[in-house]
C-alpha cells in the first residue's frame, strides 16, 4: 500500500474514531499497556539491535541516548498509558453555550483534529506517547521514525495497532512509514493530514516546518535560561541550575544558558563551577564571568546555542531587565527560569519573558506533559496559536459550533419585524 492509500484510509479511520466511546479508548490503551509489558523482552532486543547498529554507524551522542528504550523506558511508558486512562476525554467537551432564542441553542464543542502526521528522529518512547495521545484525543496517526529506530518502531507499532483494533479501534487509525521518501509525500499530502508534530533536532524540525503547507505543532529550538536574581537563595540557586543543566543533557528543556545578576555574581559563581564541574560540564563565559572564575570565552554564537551536551554558557548582568532582554534577545521562547526571593521580582520576569513556559524557583526540567499531569505529550510547542507548552491532549481536540434550533430561519431575525436575539448563556452539555 503507498502512502497515499495510507493516508486515505487514516482519514477514513479518524471520521469513525471521531465517534468512538471513552469506555473502547481506555480499554484499547490497556490493552497496550499490558502488551508492552508481555512483550518487554522482545521489544528490549530490537532496540539492542538498533543501539548496536546506529553505534557503528557513529550516531551522535544525543541521538543515541534518546534511541535507548530497555526495560526502564518500557515501565515509563506504561505508567504514562496508565496515567492518561485516568484522565477525562477531551473529546465531546461543551465549551459554552448560548441561547440565541428560545428553541435555537448553540454549543461550542471538542472535537478532534483528524489526521495528525508525526514525524521524529530516535527516541521509541515518543512513538507509544503520541500514538496514545492521539488515541485518546480521538485523532488517527501517521508516524515516520528515524531509519535509526527502525526495529523498535516497528515492533512498538504492531502491538499498539493490532491490540488496539482488537478494542474496536478503527483499523488504519495508526500506520508507521519507513521509507524516507515518506517524510516528502507526507509534507505534501494536505488534504489528508490536518496536523504535522515534528520530534527531533532544530534543523531536522526547522526543515519540516519550512516544507510543507499544513500547520506545525513544534519548536525549533530548546534555548532554555536559568536567571539568578541578586535576591536569590545562594543554595536553591545551585541546586536548580545543576538540575536544570545536567538531569538530563539531551532534552530541549534543559539549560544551556545561566545569566546571573551582577551583585551575587561574586559569592554564587565559585560555588557553581564547583557544583558543575564536578557534574562534567564545560563552561563557556562573558568577560565578566571570567574575571570571577575560570572559563572558556563564550562567543555571540554560544549564546544562540542549543548544546544539548554538558555545556553551559554564563553571562553576568547588571539588572533582571537586562537579564529578560538578553532571553528575548537569544531565547527560543522554551523555557525560562529564574531564581529570585522577591516575589515582585519574579512576576516581573514572568509578565516579560516572551516564552511558552516561565518558572520560578524550580528546575526547567519540569517542562514536561507527563510532569504537568497531562499524562504525556506530543511535544512542546512554543507556537502562539491553538497550544503552547507541552502539549497533551487539550492541544489534539479542536472545537466544532453545534446549532440546535426547531425550525428557525434567518429571515424571522431580519428587516422590520425582525426578531430579537436573547444570547442568553446556558448551563447545560451540549444534548441532541
Amino acid at each position: 500500500m503507498d502512502i497515499k492509500q495510507i493516508a486515505k484510509k487514516a482519514k477514513a479511520a479518524s471520521i469513525q474514531l471521531a465517534a468512538v466511546g471513552s469506555e473502547t479508548k481506555n480499554n484499547a490503551l490497556g490493552n497496550i499497556a499490558r502488551a508492552l509489558e508481555k512483550n518487554k523482552a522482545a521489544i528490549s532486543s530490537a532496540n539492542t539491535a538498533d543501539l548496536k547498529k546506529a553505534e557503528k554507524e557513529n550516531l551522535a551522542a544525543p541521538l543515541l541516548k534518546r534511541l535507548k528504550f530497555d526495560e526502564s523506558k518500557i515501565r515509563e511508558a506504561v505508567e504514562g498509558l496508565n496515567s492518561l486512562i485516568g484522565l477525562a476525554d477531551p473529546v465531546g467537551v461543551t465549551q459554552s453555550a448560548l441561547e440565541l432564542d428560545k428553541g435555537l441553542e448553540l454549543f461550542k464543542v471538542s472535537c478532534p483534529i483528524g489526521v495528525v502526521g508525526i514525524v521524529f528522529e530516535s527516541r521509541p518512547d515518543a512513538l507509544v506517547q503520541i500514538s496514545s495521545l492521539c488515541l485518546k484525543s480521538g485523532n488517527a496517526v501517521l508516524m515516520k521514525g528515524g531509519s535509526e529506530a527502525a526495529n523498535t518502531n516497528r515492533i512498538l507499532a504492531d502491538i499498539i495497532s493490532r491490540e488496539t483494533v482488537a478494542a474496536g479501534i478503527p483499523a488504519g487509525w495508526l500506520s508507521l512509514l519507513e521509507a524516507r521518501s515518506d517524510v516528502t509525500e507526507m509534507l505534501a499530502m494536505d488534504e489528508h493530514i490536518d496536523l504535522v508534530i515534528p520530534r527531533g533536532s532544530n534543523e531536522f524540525v526547522r526543515y519540516i516546518m519550512e516544507n510543507t503547507n499544513i500547520p506545525v505543532l513544534g519548536h525549533a529550538d530548546g534555548i532554555c535560561h536559568v536567571y539568578i536574581d541578586s535576591k536569590a537563595d545562594i543554595d536553591m540557586a545551585v541546586r536548580i541550575t545543576v538540575d536544570s543543566k545536567t538531569q538530563y543533557v539531551a532534552v530541549c528543556n534543559a539549560a544551556e544558558t545561566l545569566l546571573v545578576h551582577k551583585d551575587i555574581a561574586g559569592n554564587i559563581l565559585p560555588q557553581l563551577k564547583a557544583a558543575l564541574t564536578n557534574k562534567g560540564v564545560e563552561l563557556r563565559g562573558c568577560e565578566r564571568t571570567a574575571r570571577l572564575i575560570d572559563v572558556l570565552p563564550a562567543t555571540e554564537k554560544d549564546w544562540r546555542t542549543e548544546y544539548l551536551d554538558f555545556i553551559l554558557s554564563i553571562r553576568v548582568v547588571d539588572s533582571l531587565e537586562d537579564a529578560v532582554d538578553h532571553i528575548n534577545r537569544y531565547g527560543s521562547r522554551h523555557t525560562d527560569v529564574i531564581v529570585t526571593a522577591d516575589k515582585e521580582r519574579g512576576g516581573r520576569f514572568m509578565d516579560y519573558v516572551d516564552s511558552a513556559c516561565v518558572f520560578m524557583n524550580c528546575s526547567s526540567r519540569f517542562n514536561d506533559g507527563y510532569r504537568f499531569g497531562l499524562g504525556a505529550e506530543v511535544g512542546i510547542s512554543t507556537n502562539k496559536i491553538h497550544a503552547r507548552g507541552p502539549v497533551g491532549l487539550e492541544g489534539l481536540v479542536i472545537y466544532k459550533w453545534r446549532l440546535i434550533g426547531a425550525g428557525n430561519i434567518v429571515a424571522d431575525y431580519s428587516g422590520k419585524d425582525a426578531r430579537a436575539f436573547t444570547h442568553r448563556p446556558l448551563k447545560k452539555d451540549f444534548k441532541v
